[in-house]
Formats: structure tokens, C-alpha cells, sequence
């Protein structure tokens, strides 16, 4: 059960010019246990545990939110000294934060998927134009493949890949000891579910992933999303079915040559239990990232 909301309007007046920001951001902060909390409104969440009096971060928010995101760690346990950053993946409402953080002291763990895609130019097709690489000081320090450990006096926090979720470089984190996972845009409570599939993102990815996180969690688990509210197994358990049964759609449609406006025209969504608030775009997208991967949707799928 959630112990306590805040709203963080104006609540750093020791901060100074501060308060102002943070009363336009209208941050919340979340807290799940006695050594965790989560972070909204400075773009995605961002989960903030205090380990050995040394916080650890996942994901840091928006760039224009880095300035109150520093203030506020300044006020919450560990005064602001992050031993480590994590990144979920790699958009910018879950990195903005980074260089501000590495420069305080911070080493960045992300997926190497993650560090390439913050290392070198990235073309955006829907703005037909290459986004610029971030500083050195923003890239992850530490990355990896598979999956990892940090182990601590006092709790250990296991990390690992979710393969295609939502972009190639998604990743979890999950503080064992407190049974809370940081998932990330893996799933989706709040917001429709996002196909980011020039980035490597694709529906099947993100059923695989589904399953990891259910695989890796148990019923006490809570999952924290990059939106919306803390959810609990059912809702991942829900998501799932919800993917699986969009994706049958889908696989049927796809094969018949169906376009996504074909499929919406349809109404074939109705059928799924879930109303989503922009049906066109996440059709379009499931739909062109099932031509990236529709050598693995069927044995027969030509």
C-alpha cells in the first residue's frame, strides 16, 4: 500500500529560485517504503531508493526538469549524493537528467543498446531529421547485455534486459529486498502502450517482455511504469493478455495484407477490453513493426 502522496508545489522555499520551477513542474512524489519513493511530473517517473545512505535513481526525468530534479534529491534522504543511475532505455524523458547526476558523482548503468543510441546522431523519421548525440558526460558508464547485480549490506538490486519492449535498449530493475520493480515504458497503465519500432521496439518484444517481468516478480510485487500509478502483478498479468490479444489481431490481419487503417476501419480493436486514446497511431506502429520482424511471426509467414 502507498504510504504517502505529496505535491511538491512550493515545498523547497529553502531552495530559493527553485520554487518557482518546481511549482510550474508540480512534482509528486510517491513513497512505496521506508527507503523508496517515486518521483513524477519531471517527465517520466523516477525511482529514488535510499541504500546505505547512498541513493540510487532509475531514470532522471526530463532535461528542463534537471535543475528542480537536483533540488529535490538534495531534500530526500542521502542529500542528494546518487551513487548510481540507471536508465530504463533511452528517450529523452527518461535521460534528461543524466549529465547533471554524472556530474555530481554518479555512475550511469543502461543497456549498451541505450549507449549507442546517446553516443551517436539518431534520425527521427516522423521529423524526417537526426537528433543530435548527447554530451559525453549524459552516456551510461557502465552497460551491459544480459542481466547484473548490486549487492549491498542491506538490500541487493538485480537488473536485466526486456528485449524490444518499447525500444531496442529497455531494461527493469528490481530492488529484491522491497519486492519493487522499476519497469520503465515496458508497460503502460496510464498511457497507450508505444511501439517505438524505428528504435527496435515491436508487439511480440513486448508480450517476450511481459512474461520476463511476471517471471522475475511475484504476487506482493509492485512495478513502477515511466507513467501512471505504481501497479501491482494483476495489472502486468492484464497487459499481457491485452498484448496477446492485439497481437492475434494483428498476426491475422498482417498476413491478409491488411494495412493499419484497414484494421482500424475494422473496429477489430473493440473486441480487446482496453480503449486506447490514439487507436490510428498504435496500429501504425504495431503495424510497421511487424514488417521489421515478420520472418519471426510464423514459420509460414510468406
Amino acid at each position: 500500500m502507498i504510504a504517502r502522496r505529496t505535491v511538491l508545489q512550493g515545498a523547497l522555499a529553502a531552495a530559493g529560485s527553485c520554487v518557482a520551477p518546481f511549482a510550474r513542474a508540480a512534482a509528486e512524489l510517491t513513497t512505496l517504503t521506508d527507503s523508496i519513493r517515486v518521483i513524477s511530473g519531471l517527465g517520466g517517473n523516477i525511482v529514488h531508493a535510499l541504500v546505505d545512505d547512498t541513493a540510487i535513481v532509475v531514470d532522471s526525468g526530463a532535461a528542463e526538469h534537471s535543475a528542480e530534479l537536483t533540488a529535490l534529491l538534495a531534500e530526500l534522504p542521502g542529500n542528494g549524493r546518487v551513487g548510481i543511475l540507471f536508465n530504463t532505455h533511452w528517450h529523452l524523458d527518461q535521460v534528461g537528467g543524466n549529465a547533471s547526476l554524472r556530474r555530481a558523482g554518479a555512475e550511469i548503468i543502461a543497456h549498451a543498446k541505450t549507449l549507442a543510441h546517446l553516443s551517436i546522431p539518431y534520425y527521427l523519421p516522423d521529423e524526417d531529421r537526426y537528433r543530435q548525440p548527447l554530451p559525453p558526460d549524459a552516456h551510461p558508464t557502465i552497460s551491459f547485455r544480459t542481466v547484473g547485480v548490486i549487492g549491498a549490506a542491506s538490500t541487493t538490486i538485480s537488473y536485466g534486459y526486456l528485449l524490444e519492449a518499447h525500444t531496442d535498449g529497455d531494461i527493469y530493475v528490481r530492488f529484491n529486498d522491497a519486492n519493487v520493480i522499476a519497469a520503465g515504458d515496458a508497460i503502460s497503465p496510464l498511457r497507450d502502450p508505444e511501439f517505438d519500432w524505428y528504435g527496435g521496439g515491436w508487439l511480440g518484444g513486448r508480450i517476450d517482455s511481459l512474461e520476463r517481468l511476471l517471471a522475475v516478480s511475484d504476487a506482493a510485487t509492485r512495478f513502477v511504469p515511466s507513467y501512471g500509478p505504481v501497479v501491482d502483478r494483476a495489472y502486468v498479468e492484464s497487459e499481457h493478455r491485452l498484448m496477446l490479444g492485439l497481437y492475434d489481431i494483428m498476426w491475422e490481419r498482417f498476413r491478409a495484407g491488411e494495412s493499419a487503417d484497414d484494421i482500424h476501419r475494422s473496429g477489430a480493436l473493440d473486441s480487446l477490453p482496453r480503449r486506447f486514446d490514439d487507436p490510428a497511431k498504435l496500429l501504425y506502429d504495431a503495424h510497421k513493426s511487424l514488417w521489421a520482424h515478420y520472418n519471426t511471426l510464423s514459420p509460414d509467414i510468406v
